[in-house]
């Protein structure tokens, strides 16, 4: 039988099994860490420190895994770091210019056509209001079901289907914002 004194605590350095299962079951999931902290934090240098602090936060806490599914499990650490950090600073980071990334293919002008109507997206995306821009990038980026997404975020399902509603509906009036002024020849906001 285990005493009081025997459970692990989260100041406690983990032993090697527990960083081996770690890795085994948490480190599959290191880039939808970051991604969603990309999208939060809206700043490449911000979502690694973030994605960091997220990843320390699990292993620390690890004991607590109770095997439940470990996405849901560490995007909800993520999301929860990046309130804590943010409560710190007193507010949102200001709004920064998504990173430029190649697009592939065979058709530069398809390429090219492609990669303005991502960055579009990105750009509206980063325009909404943070609830409404981490419930579509749980939905739509990180494909998390409902269930999922409601675990994460600490909502009933149907308030994850009204918000993301809500959010997408907004997306869809920022786009069409955006694309009515580029065909007008005006440059985006």
């Amino acid at each position: 039988m285990a005493r009081m004194s025997d459970a692990p605590t989260p100041d406690a350095p983990p032993d090697r099994g527990t960083v081996e299962r770690f890795r085994a079951v948490m480190l599959p999931h290191l880039d939808a860490v970051y991604g969603f902290a990309r999208w939060l934090a809206r700043d490449p240098v911000a979502a690694q420190d973030l994605a960091q602090e997220a990843m320390l936060r699990a292993l620390r806490y690890f004991h607590a895994f109770r095997g439940e599914e470990a996405r849901p499990w560490l995007l909800r650490i993520v999301r929860n770091s990046w309130v804590d950090l943010r409560a710190k600073a007193g507010a949102d980071q200001p709004l920064d210019a998504v990173a430029d990334r190649a697009a592939a293919g065979p058709d530069p002008e398809q390429n090219a056509l492609a990669e303005d109507r991502r960055r579009q997206v990105a750009r509206a995306l980063l325009a909404l209001p943070a609830e409404m821009r981490e419930i579509l990038v749980l939905r739509e980026i990180q494909d998390l079901p409902y269930k999922q997404i409601a675990a994460v975020l600490d909502l009933p399902v149907g308030t994850v289907m009204s918000r993301l509603a809500r959010a997408r509906e907004k997306l869809a009036a920022e786009l069409s914002g955006r694309l009515g002024r580029r065909e007008h020849g005006l440059p985006d906001l």
